[in-house]
């Protein structure tokens, strides 16, 4: 069984249970507080800031996010942390603002949003502030580079690979990261499904995909996947998880 199997066991809301940006924003606590109630495993990203410090946040500009232009990290955790979401009461978590806020309770999955040349000392930071947490957690991302570097530290949380495409080059490149040992895969739904997941998940590599919005991608899903990064609807009212 692989160490990753948990990481199946229950829907995973895409940058936490948010309402599709209208009130409750993306990657905010009130985001993770929502799917913690709900009991969804949570997906997130992070971004290395220029005191080198990890925060919740996806794009590398912060305007569609905080209606400012420029790049997240030529901020300090610190000025993220004072800056609003959406205009709403939220403000920019770091990744130790979410472990303080779930507690163990939901499982965490966790992107690390890279750019090659200028991560150093990223993975090791995320490392440093996830020991001792008590709680599942699994890290990943679709730069090779992030994964190498997780696997020679040792990591000892899953890590897998973020991916897209349904061309042979592209499964190459896959197959490549996945020689590196590595325990999952997030996939784009819409490009199910494809060889290179199918002989994945005969050798137990669980799959999970993204993103899922609609009926038909939850169909595809768990017709060529075992689970799904979700967002703008709630699967417990799924009709094709509650037939």
């Amino acid at each position: 069984m692989s160490k990753a199997s948990w990481i199946t066991e229950r829907p995973v809301a895409h940058r936490g249970y948010h309402d599709m940006n209208h009130k409750v924003w993306e990657n905010t606590l009130s985001a993770f507080s929502r799917a913690i109630e709900a009991g969804f495993a949570i997906e997130c990203d992070l971004q290395y800031v220029s005191d080198g410090v990890p925060v919740v946040f996806h794009d590398d500009d912060m305007e569609r996010l905080c209606n400012i232009k420029g790049d997240v990290r030529a901020r300090t955790s610190g000025e993220l942390g004072l800056m609003t979401v959406g205009g709403t009461k939220d403000r920019i978590p770091t990744l130790q603002k979410l472990l303080d806020l779930c507690q163990g309770k939901v499982p965490l999955i966790i992107e690390l949003k890279g750019r090659e040349g200028d991560d150093e000392g990223f993975a090791e930071s995320v490392l440093e502030i996830l020991e001792g947490y008590q709680g599942k957690v699994a890290l990943m991302s679709f730069d090779h580079w992030f994964l190498k570097e997780l696997k020679a530290l040792k990591c000892p949380y899953p890590i897998g690979l973020t991916a897209w495409g349904n061309d042979p080059e592209q499964f190459f490149v896959h197959e490549e990261a996945m020689h590196l040992g590595l325990d999952f895969i997030s996939y784009a739904h819409d490009h199910l499904p494809n060889a290179f997941i199918t002989a994945q998940r005969q050798r137990g590599i669980p799959v999970i995909t993204w993103t899922v919005r609609d009926e038909d991608a939850v169909k595809r899903t768990f017709r060529y996947a075992d689970q799904m990064t979700f967002e703008g609807f709630d699967p417990r009212e799924s009709p094709a998880l509650t037939a």
